[in-house]
């Protein structure tokens, strides 16, 4: 049996292009919250490069982080609707501004429970900030407040993206295709 192959030699968005949009979001982002202090919520792992950039930008006096890990439940593609929390926040976000920042918004399912869960919790208000948007895969009717670039229907990787814990080092986005 031979093993597969990939390529990841195209880039579908420059290290440049991802630190130009970065820096205009975390100008929105300031603009949106001025005067008021922010929580981030990175979703690991996949956010991990985004929010540390993201972050740089935003120059409000106050950004506190956070984390978080979750997954669906259910197998294969489907969700049941409901997520496993397998880290949860060390933050109480009652009465906080909170931004969830994902590496990139798919299907939406896993998104929109975390949404609902998170709302139960009374943040002052709760925005989505994602640096890659599918539309075109979304089965849950979520919408990020912040955008960086919507993508094609690709199976994509770097800037955090990964395939097997491969490619997330990528300083660029490329989609894999196999030989």
């Amino acid at each position: 049996m031979s093993e597969v192959k990939y390529d990841v030699s195209e880039v579908l968005i420059s290290e440049e292009q991802l630190k130009q949009r970065v820096k205009e979001l975390g100008a929105q982002i300031t603009k949106d919250f001025e005067g008021e202090e922010l929580l981030l919520v990175g979703i690991l792992k996949g956010s991990v490069p985004f929010l540390a950039d993201l972050m740089r930008t935003i120059t409000l006096e106050t950004v506190k982080l956070d984390f978080m890990v979750v997954s669906s439940y259910g197998s294969g593609t489907v969700s049941s609707g409901k997520i496993n929390i397998k880290k949860d926040l060390e933050t109480d976000i009652r009465g906080k501004n909170v931004i969830v920042v994902e590496d990139i918004i798919d299907s939406g399912n896993t998104l929109s429970c975390l949404k609902e869960v998170l709302l139960q919790r009374e943040p002052k208000s709760l925005k989505i900030a994602t640096m890659l948007d599918k539309p075109s895969r979304r089965q849950s009717p979520i919408t990020p407040d912040y955008c960086g670039f919507a993508v094609e229907d690709k199976f994509i990787v770097g800037y955090g993206l990964d395939l097997d814990q491969k490619y997330r080092h990528l300083p660029y986005i490329s989609w894999v295709k196999t030989e």
